[in-house]
């Protein structure tokens, strides 16, 4: 039949709404079946219980309103909750100020009869009042009564004098007239109360009878009041559940009912106006998810919210960091994944709380409506970070680590594609690939070695693969960093390793290959390869290095010398060194080639290498004496043991592969004889040495920059080859290019003395350097101050190094100044780190004044150059002592306007504009912004930020802990406390600050100044000498008394020697002489004429014109000059030549 236009559209009074659509106002009436908190045996444990969301809601709206009441009235102490499941009754009764029994008189109803038999009615409707209960929408406890088939109020009002009863019946359809008495005097003293008596219509929620389910679920909210309201203001709250007083004191108490919630590790308690706002613990989840029990104005959010998560945030974003510091394998732990390991129990109260429904389970407020915040005390978060929640989120996190690495494990299969670069064996993943062995080789030049050789002895079971650069070091390294590095997956897919498995002879078979062959070079960065090849594999496959012949290295010659049909190989630069000191004549006579890398050797060498493979490959022996050792190289927290272990190591040290060739060359020997020596090196390369406050490559491009008498501009492209070519620099162009670039910087925080001239754009402070312009375009030279702290008479003095058979430059210089305290340096070694703070020149200058006036020095501080900001010292006292504050410059010169004028030493320009930025737009995140507006007036040496902002917010800024100073991060810290350095001795040498370096720097510079002395005496004599021999020769030739035209060589040469004239050194000839004729060097004489004829050549090959009576006066008169210049140095001091030097 068709619905008539009335049966269609139809209007329903909000009674009839609520009844025909409970969900909206009450939740579900149909029975549910979850996980739930309830009370069983007087402990709250959670259990899969069915329940039916609406009665427990209805239930909880008259909760809420009793415990409402002692938010209102701090002096209720007293509520009664009383279930009654064989007779389907419940019953809750307050006392305290309770509804006043009054006539309304806008709508001629008593107001117990309207707040709780009409729709829409309450005291809770002003928004603008900020309250802190739990009713908000005016339907509340009216829902009761309407799912109800018989709903009681009853309520005594002492004020006026009145008690009242009213019974409303069937789903609040019907109800009786209220009855209102006279308050007996017995009854007046028993001061106010409100109780609710009602039966739900259990057929409405399809029930049968209050089950024990839900009588638990409903007691279980009984507990609740009591732990929430423990500590209201007021008199003591008690509640009693079924005539049985709740032994509930406080919160805490609370918590403690809960079973199979592991005990809070850390409590807090936040007061705000009398009144505890936020109660929080916070204890570890065996369940690897999230557990939560939190009450927001007392209403269970047992779905959680907003204020669960305000308190989950803080707890994760605080724990991320110390987790992360300890997850050293797993990298950083996210504040999302730990909170899945936290039980949090909050108790909050909330003002004006918004909820996602009716029924109130998860509350919506944003933190900043919440009336209140809580931050977390630091105790509070330091007691979780040594809590059960730590180890927790550890254990999980490893565990998901090595999940995720056994799912990276590669596979043993005949046809590998998609590696680039690789050359697999023909039999690699086959039956045979137990006997097939993958070549790892240094780069794409030692590859083409490698497969020249294999032309020898063919492809069928060899492999080769490149690397690209230096592998990881996997020993410390989070395993994401593992996982995602390429050349290790290569090498694992390769391979056909499968991570967590042991490896013996019986199982080997499973991999693609099995042998591993490492190709490197024989230098140190060779040495570092294969140590990090060893590092990988101990690390995760320790087993395999047991297996004979697993691993293996394939050696080349890094010297090969040879005479006639003789020729021997050397495979490290000490083997060799011996060698030549063997030989007594510095290898004279012998062909010597240098292979400074595998791309050295030709094609046929590498045919020769593998024809004779035997003499190239040397087999590890087991592992077990190198497992410690293995482990205290590359694992980062045991840098002591590596300090130890490279200050115990033997001048001589080296690994004779002569030696171990036949027999296998031991880890232990393998580190502690050739490892060690790439230490050794790194460290040099990073730490530089007291006296000059050079690093290699830098003493390297001074050399070579003297070498050739830099005084003209040259391109940095150019110098950079000059050098390489002049010193024997073995790495990349690159790098020796941005030393160049950095020894001629003078902005602020790069150089207090610029040893080199920066022509062209050599980069600022806007970036740090890294703006300046590429090698190609700019020029530089010396800096004419540069010889004068790098006096020339010194070079004599110094001991240079011997490269490949050429010296190069010194093992350090001697300048007259500390250079390491006058622009300072930083660096990263093995074992050890430095970094050295810029001290000023003119009072280093001053104190070695002092120093050689007998005085002592004068403590320093740190200066650079052009920093207008302050350095202040620390107090003595503090943990800090020996460090100092660096402060920017930032002033307020109006309510809205700052100007930041100078920002800390190496704070970049463009870096900090980048830090504004954000306080200008936020993050996007939690960060807002800050300010309004900033200008950049800065110039290429200053720095000029002027920033608008509103006058309440630099206000605020002025008033935190820091100021100015401190909000916009212009301070800094310098500190004394890692003042590492080379020593003379080459010993690496921690200094306590900058007068202790003085001080040893004072000593040995003092010495060279006294060898300077020596030296120049030594040459003035001899130049004295010289000149005597001169004018006598000259006269006497000019008078006859010597010929020396129309005579024997040999018979001139004899009488020069018969008068007694003195001979010198060829290398000693005047600036007059010439070189001899070719046709003299061939006459036949003896060594002994020879000798003569060198020794003779200061006056034989003078000029012929210069043998005048004039020139001899001229001689006699240098002579005299000579004489006076040699007494002058004679009676200086080497105290008086530095006092010179430092004018």
């Amino acid at each position: 039949k068709k619905k008539t236009v009335e049966e269609t559209y139809q209007k329903m009074s909000q009674l009839e709404h609520i009844l025909i659509r409970p969900d909206t106002y009450i939740g579900s009436v149909e029975p549910h079946t979850k996980l739930m908190f309830i009370l069983e045996d007087d402990k709250i444990i959670e259990k899969e219980i069915t329940y039916t969301p609406g009665l427990f809601k209805i239930f909880d709206e008259i909760v809420v309103n009793a415990a409402d009441n002692k938010q209102r009235d701090p002096n209720m102490d007293k509520l009664d909750v009383t279930i009654n499941a064989e007779e389907n009754v419940i019953s809750i009764q307050n006392n305290g100020k309770g509804i006043p029994i009054v006539m309304h008189k806008e709508h001629g109803i008593y107001v117990p009869e309207l707040i709780l038999g009409h729709l829409l009615t309450g005291s809770n409707f002003d928004d603008g009042e900020r309250k802190t209960t739990g009713g908000r929408n005016g339907y509340g406890a009216k829902l009761a009564n309407v799912f109800s088939t018989e709903f009681v109020v009853e309520c005594a009002d002492t004020e006026n004098g009145l008690k009242y009863r009213q019974v409303f019946r069937e789903n609040m359809k019907q109800k009786d007239k209220p009855v209102v008495k006279a308050l007996t005097a017995k009854e007046m003293k028993a001061a106010d109360y409100v109780k609710i008596t009602f039966s739900p219509d259990l057929e409405r929620f399809k029930m049968d009878r209050l089950d024990e389910d839900t009588v638990g679920l409903l007691s279980k909210r009984a507990y609740d009041i009591a732990g929430t309201m423990s500590q209201s203001s007021g008199k003591k709250l008690l509640v009693s559940l079924n005539g049985k007083k709740l032994p509930i004191k406080s919160f805490k108490d609370f918590i403690g009912v809960f079973e199979g919630i592991n005990k809070p590790s850390a409590f807090e308690t936040v007061r705000l106006a009398n009144s505890d706002r936020w109660e929080v613990g916070v204890a570890a989840s065996d369940d690897a998810a999230m557990k939560q029990v939190s009450f927001v104005n007392s209403i269970s959010t047992s779905k959680g919210g907003t204020h669960v998560q305000y308190i989950a945030d803080q707890v994760a974003s605080h724990l991320a960091k110390a987790i992360t510091k300890k997850n050293k394998k797993g990298g950083e732990v996210k504040a999302s994944f730990i909170k899945n390991h936290l039980a949090i129990f909050v108790n909050c109260l909330i003002e004006n709380p918004a909820f996602d429904s009716q029924t109130k389970e998860f509350m919506t407020s944003k933190p900043k409506d919440f009336g209140s915040t809580c931050k977390l005390s630091d105790s509070f978060l330091k007691k979780l970070e040594k809590s059960a929640i730590v180890e927790n989120v550890l254990a999980f996190s490893q565990f998901r680590d090595r999940q995720a690495l056994k799912n990276k494990s590669g596979k043993k299969k005949a046809k590998l594609t998609g590696i680039d670069k690789l050359d697999d064996a023909n039999f690699a993943g086959t039956a045979k690939s137990k006997d097939c062995t993958l070549i790892i080789t240094e780069g794409d030049s030692a590859k083409s070695l490698a497969m020249a050789g294999l032309s020898v002895i063919g492809r069928d079971y060899y492999g080769v693969f490149p690397l690209r650069g230096k592998p990881l070091n996997v020993r410390d390294a989070p395993i994401k960093a593992v996982t995602s590095n390429e050349e290790i997956k290569n090498v694992v897919e390769i391979m056909g390793l499968k991570f967590q498995t042991v490896y013996d002879e019986t199982n080997i078979k499973q991999l693609r290959y099995g042998h591993l062959m490492i190709m490197a070079d024989q230098d140190n960065d060779g040495s570092h390869i294969k140590g990090l090849i060893i590092n990988f594999i101990h690390n995760f496959w320790p087993s395999l290095l047991d297996i004979p012949g697993f691993l293996q290295q394939f050696i080349t010659p890094i010297v090969k010398v040879s005479k006639g049909q003789k020729s021997q190989s050397f495979f490290n630069l000490p083997e060799y060194e011996n060698w030549l000191e063997s030989t007594g004549k510095n290898g004279h006579g012998w062909k010597i080639k240098y292979y400074k890398g595998l791309g050295t050797s030709t094609s046929a060498e590498a045919k020769e290498y593998f024809s004779n493979l035997d003499l190239h490959e040397v087999l590890p022996d087991t592992v077990q004496s190198g497992n410690d050792l293995i482990d205290m190289v590359f694992r980062k927290n045991r840098v002591e043991d590596r300090k130890q272990w490279l200050n115990a190591i033997a001048k001589d040290t080296f690994l004779n592969y002569s030696e171990v060739s036949k027999e296998g060359v031991m880890y232990s020997e393998f580190i502690n004889r050739e490892y060690i020596l790439f230490s050794k090196s790194d460290n040099e390369r990073s730490i530089p040495h007291l006296l000059d406050g050079f690093k290699p490559s830098q003493r390297k491009i001074l050399f070579a920059c003297f070498k050739r008498k830099l005084k003209g501009e040259i391109k940095v492209a150019q110098l950079t080859g000059y050098v390489a070519e002049h010193s024997a620099y073995h790495h990349g162009e690159a790098s020796l290019q941005a030393t160049i670039v950095n020894m001629a910087q003078n902005f602020c925080g790069s150089n207090n003395i610029n040893l080199l001239t920066p022509s062209g754009q050599f980069g600022t402070r806007r970036m740090g350097g890294k703006d300046a312009a590429s090698a190609r375009y700019i020029f530089t030279k010396l800096e004419p101050i540069t010889r004068a702290i790098f006096h020339p008479d010194d070079d004599e003095l110094l001991s240079y190094i011997n490269d490949d058979g050429v010296t190069v430059e010194p093992e350090y210089y001697v300048p007259v100044i500390p250079m390491i305290l006058v622009n300072g340096a930083d660096g990263i070694g093995t074992g050890w780190s430095t970094s050295v703070n810029n001290y000023n020149p003119r009072e280093i200058v001053r104190n070695l004044r002092r120093k050689i006036a007998g005085e002592d020095f004068v403590a320093m501080a740190p200066f650079y150059s052009g920093f207008k900001g302050e350095i202040i010292p620390v107090d003595s006292n503090s943990r800090r002592s020996g460090s100092y504050d660096m402060l920017g410059k930032v002033e307020r010169i109006n309510d809205t306007t700052i100007i930041i004028s100078e920002l800390p030493v190496r704070k970049w320009t463009q870096d900090y504009k980048a830090f504004l930025e954000i306080m200008l737009t936020g993050d996007g995140k939690k960060k807002l912004p800050e300010i309004k507006d900033f200008t950049e007036n800065h110039t290429e040496t200053t720095v000029s930020f002027t920033i608008i902002a509103e006058k309440e917010k630099i206000d605020e800024f002025e008033k935190e802990k820091a100021g100015l100073m401190g909000k916009f991060k212009l301070t800094g810290s310098l500190s004394t406390s890692n003042m590492t350095l080379f020593d003379e001795r080459g010993r690496i040498t921690r200094f306590e600050d900058p007068e202790s370096i003085m001080n040893a720097f004072y000593d040995i510079r003092l010495d060279f100044y006294d060898k300077r002395k020596r030296l120049l005496v030594k040459k003035l004599k001899e130049e004295q000498r010289k000149l005597s021999n001169k004018a006598r020769f000259v006269e006497e030739v000019c008078r006859v008394e010597l010929v020396v035209n129309n005579r024997k060589r040999q018979d001139i040469l004899h009488e020069l020697r018969n008068r007694g004239y003195e001979t010198f050194g060829a290398d000693a000839r005047s600036k007059e002489t010439s070189d001899s004729d070719g046709e003299e060097d061939s006459i036949n004489e003896s060594q002994s004429d020879a000798e003569l004829a060198r020794g003779y050549e200061y006056l034989l090959g003078m000029k012929i014109w210069s043998l005048t009576f004039e020139k001899a006066e001229e001689l006699r008169r240098k002579l005299g000059e000579k004489t006076t210049e040699l007494n002058a140095l004679q009676g200086t001091s080497p105290s008086e030549l530095w006092l010179n030097d430092l004018d």
